[in-house]
């Protein structure tokens, strides 16, 4: 039966989302966590489904609990292990706590009585300990003094944040207030918890203490970490490596170099050799994290660093530790790779579309995947050398997507600035029709050293925005990852300028094409998309764009400086703004607001830390204050994402309905009418 239905918001949210895999040791299943949104109550729950990865039907494992996640098997098969908030016992978990269950079923059970929660976790070799994170206020030593610190800072009656640090908050959260992250052991049958750190000064990022901040030995007696040496933290810090003894809680510093960034460590099956991420920011703020490895010996070497791509976290030993898996961008195209230590070249295990995480046990390989053409999925890698035989272990989606008309995708190349090749990204409307005229829609990656490509997005869904009829077009302008690093670094000091010729060549690019609509383009964009089209605001001839969505979007670069990231302005701009105003204005859209006269729809949320939301309110003002059509949608309880169901909803209504509005070719759709106004 051909696909009939149309592609919506509703069908989007619809989508069920699978989270990463969890093999069990002898890798015939895998576990996974599923999250389910219920847009009627603006909610969602996930619960944790078992996957045979040798065929059969998924089975759900946990039924309780509301957000149950990052499942991972015990060593020996018999225990998952998963976070949660539940209530059992009689008493309700204020924060994360680690809960056990057995796979073949049964109750989960709460192993940890941590009264600040537990942030990440990962199991020893003997299946009975687990080694967790959690934020503690350091001066304080023993879990009674912890538990009492943390029974007043819940019964305190002033709101106030009050600290002396550089970094205090990170996206949409502030650092937990006096306390740091520190590595803790738990026993899972006595419940018993140790702090590695207590009594010294030694701590996890600040910024992102997940799982990949640390390992364990594979004789379950050391655990190394990335640190951050320095006595005062900054989000620009270049990391060390140093390792804690288990018994003894005696911690040596394993590796640091000056200028090197050093970090997500990773033992070998032997325990012979580390792999970790190494950057050389002392070069340039932009260069690729790289494979790095470090023997017993202190011996340690960068292996790629002739592969002219970027490693990405999770590094993962293959299992005659002869090779490191690991996942990285490659002209638009995320694939999981394995890099040969020896001959030290990287080979292609499965080929995205987009991979985003694995795991290998006993031979068997799985991974999580998505393309422009279909959200996230699990499938088993039958033979590394064809991805196109992967086997999927499960259809969460299938029925809701099968009777959708989905659009073709395909990428092209522009000449773009300085004369290079860049690659384009279009998703044509379901149907498509060479003959007919099309509005033409931009949409603008953030970033900027990020990219748009065979991958898909729940934001920015390009699927269901040429559904509505449009040809939706993301270029890979200069400055994205996943093309080297010399396309990556070329905007560095002078942002905006070959990221609008790469923009600007692809619409001249659509525009010869006979089924673009000359008077009917557009163009959006999100955080560093946001600040591109804000840019275009004030640097194209007025008219060439019919309209510009502006989201999350920097505006003024001086004003920016309230945001988490201000520590790296200057070695993205070339100058801090006291050092050297002219050149910070020359690459900031509010120094030419003088030229703006583009309808924009600004949106922002308040709890947007990457950008505050300042620059998404200071843009709308000025347009109005210009007499510039402007419409503002702000979210006081979003962040750089919108991520809560009817928001999200009421997001696409408010962008397709400005897009409308502003289309001489098609007839102006109502904007949605908001509570509370029947009748006004």
């Amino acid at each position: 039966m051909p696909a009939s239905k149309t592609f919506s918001i509703d069908t989007l949210w619809a989508i069920e989302r699978l989270g990463p895999p969890s093999l069990s040791p002898d890798g015939a299943q895998a576990v996974a966590s599923l999250t389910r949104y219920a847009m009627e109550d603006n909610s969602s729950r996930t619960s944790l489904w078992l996957l045979s990865t040798l065929g059969g039907d998924p089975r759900r494992l946990t039924q309780a609990g509301d957000k149950d996640a990052s499942p991972r098997w015990s060593p020996q098969g018999d225990q998952i292990a998963f976070l949660a908030r539940r209530e059992q016992d009689g008493r309700k978990d204020e924060t994360a706590q680690l809960y056990l269950i057995p796979p073949d079923g049964g109750e989960a059970r709460r192993v940890s009585d941590v009264p600040m929660g537990i942030e990440a976790f990962k199991w020893f070799p003997d299946g009975r300990h687990i080694a967790f994170v959690a934020w503690v206020w350091p001066q304080l030593k023993g879990a009674a003094a912890q538990a009492k610190a943390w029974a007043a800072h819940l019964a305190r009656k002033t709101s106030g944040y009050v600290t002396s640090e550089a970094l205090y908050r990170y996206w949409d959260h502030h650092i937990p207030m006096d306390r740091v992250p520190r590595l803790h052991v738990l026993d899972t049958r006595t419940g018993k918890v140790r702090d590695l750190f207590e009594g010294s000064a030694w701590e996890l990022s600040r910024s992102e203490p997940d799982a990949d901040a640390f390992d364990i030995s594979p004789d379950g007696r050391r655990i190394v970490f990335a640190c951050d040496p320095a006595p005062h933290k900054q989000l620009d810090h270049c990391f060390a490596l140093a390792e804690v003894e288990v018994r003894s809680r005696a911690v040596r510093l394993l590796l640091q170099e000056e200028g090197w960034h050093l970090h997500a460590p990773v033992y070998s099956h032997a325990g012979h050799h580390l792999a970790f991420l190494a950057c050389h920011r002392g070069h340039k703020h932009t260069m690729p994290d790289q494979l790095g490895v470090l023997d017993t010996h202190g011996n340690w070497a960068v292996l790629s660093e002739d592969w002219d791509r970027e490693v990405q976290a999770p590094l993962r030993w293959d299992e005659d530790d002869l090779g490191v898996l690991f996942c990285g961008e490659d002209e638009g195209r995320r694939h999981l790779w394995r890099f040969d230590v020896k001959t030290c070249a990287a080979f292609t295990q499965f080929e995205g579309g987009n991979t985003t995480a694995f795991d290998l046990q006993a031979g068997t390989l799985v991974v999580l995947h998505d393309s422009a053409a279909h959200p996230p999925r699990l499938s088993v890698v039958d033979d590394v050398t064809d991805s196109a035989r992967a086997q999927r272990i499960e259809t969460f989606n299938d029925a809701l997507l099968q009777p959708l008309r989905i659009g073709r995708v395909e990428a092209v190349q522009v000449r773009g600035a300085q004369g290079d090749d860049v690659q384009m990204w279009l998703t044509y409307p379901p149907g498509f029709d060479a003959k007919r005229k099309y509005p033409l829609l931009h949409l603008i990656h953030g970033g900027p050293h990020a990219a748009f490509g065979d991958s898909w997005h729940f934001r920015w869904n390009a699927q269901l925005l040429a559904a509505e009829g449009y040809v939706v077009a993301c270029v890979n302008y200069h400055g994205s990852s996943g093309f080297g690093f010399a396309f990556k670094d070329a905007i560095t000091h002078r942002w905006g300028e070959l990221e609008l010729q790469d923009v600007e060549a692809a619409t001249d690019w659509l525009l010869k094409n006979p089924w673009i609509a000359r008077d009917r383009v557009f163009a959006s964009g999100g955080s560093y998309g946001g600040y591109m089209v804000a840019w275009m605001n004030g640097h194209v001839k007025t008219g060439r764009y019919q309209a510009y969505v502006c989201h999350a979007g920097c505006y003024d670069w001086q004003a920016m400086f309230a945001d988490d990231a201000y520590t790296w302005h200057s070695k993205e701009l070339g100058a801090y703004y006291w050092n050297d105003p002219a050149r910070v204005a020359a690459q900031s859209p509010h120094a030419f607001a003088q030229h703006m006269k583009t309808p924009t729809l600004v949106i922002h949320g308040a709890q947007d830390y990457r950008v505050p939301d300042a620059q998404g309110l200071a843009y709308y003002n000025t347009l109005k204050a210009r007499g510039v059509d402007a419409r503002l949608l702000w979210f006081p309880d979003e962040n750089h994402w919108v991520l809560k169901p009817q928001n999200s909803r009421l997001w696409y209504q408010e962008f397709l309905a400005w897009l409308a509005a502003h289309d001489p070719g098609r007839r102006a759709v109502k904007r949605p009418r908001r509570a509370g106004t029947a009748g006004r």
